[in-house]
């Protein structure tokens, strides 16, 4: 059986969906693995929606721990988390040391991994991109999309690792962003400067709230699909490198099938978009 860590921030309904969908598809059987602990560097009472993660994480009786990364922070002055990085995830590593996990799973973690915590476990980050595709957050890599004119888009799973959204792909689904759907938003963005676009809010752009719903909606069974090819052997990590089921070495293993199959049957649920 699979064992898993879940790491996250849990501050809006996107985290706390991708834990209920992992947690479904724990009980109805569709996956075969269980969660040794929840981790989210909020402190209770220190944001509505963080609480009310800890709040899923405790009703289904799974161990939840809690350390504030913004306490932390304060507590030794530093001017921002990544000052203390290292040090903060130094006694994360002490408060999880009786655990050890097959993977740890990054589902809304508001912080980006020290390099010791990379090294000591098999971390899976979502990133909202294909292999080889723009880095950075999900909203400067749709404008990187809008600004190449792209016509495709997808949504990865990759090891994390100390280079940023650059860890070897695990997982990953495309889809096109031409065509019914994106043509008539492509060619009303088209009508205005790169200037006029960025000062409009993004999400009141039309091509760019297309590019990002459609997004979306694959993050949540990308992640559930990945951890079933891991709980059923189809992908294995060696030696910090992505194995096939017959053992060899591959630069992420496409799941547009399984991910497509899962949106038309609703398998995993809506998508929400605040983490």
């Amino acid at each position: 059986m699979l064992s898993l860590g879940w790491f996250s921030t849990g501050r809006g309904e996107g985290s706390r969906g991708l834990l209920q969908s992992a947690l479904d598809s724990l009980y109805n059987g569709q996956l075969n693995a269980r969660i040794l602990f929840v981790f989210c560097n909020r402190d209770p009472g220190e944001h509505s929606g963080s609480d009310k993660f800890m709040d899923l994480a405790r009703n289904y009786g799974l161990p939840l721990i809690t350390f504030s990364s913004r306490r932390f922070q304060h507590e030794r002055g530093a001017p921002d988390i990544a000052a203390v990085r290292q040090e903060y995830h130094e006694e994360v590593m002490q408060y999880l040391k009786s655990y050890t996990p097959d993977l740890c799973v990054l589902a809304g973690y508001g912080l980006i991994m020290s390099p010791e915590m990379c090294q000591r476990y098999t971390v899976l980050n979502l990133h909202p991109a294909l292999p080889g595709g723009p880095v950075g957050t999900w909203k400067q890599v749709i404008w990187k999309l809008i600004e190449a004119r792209a016509s495709r888009h997808g949504v990865l799973v990759h090891l994390a690792t100390e280079e940023l959204d650059l860890g070897p792909p695990v997982t990953y689904t495309s889809f096109p962003i031409r065509g019914e759907g994106f043509d008539v938003a492509w060619q009303r963005a088209g009508e205005l400067s790169a200037k006029s676009q960025r000062d409009q809010e993004d999400e009141k752009l039309e091509l760019f709230h297309r590019i990002r719903q459609e997004g979306m909606r694959r993050e949540r069974p990308l992640l559930m699909e990945t951890l079933r090819a891991f709980a059923s052997g189809r992908l294995r990590v060696t030696d910090r490198q992505v194995i096939d089921t017959h053992g060899r070495p591959i630069a992420g293993l496409c799941l547009d099938d399984e991910v497509e199959k899962a949106l038309a049957k609703g398998t995993y649920g809506t998508a929400q978009q605040s983490w």
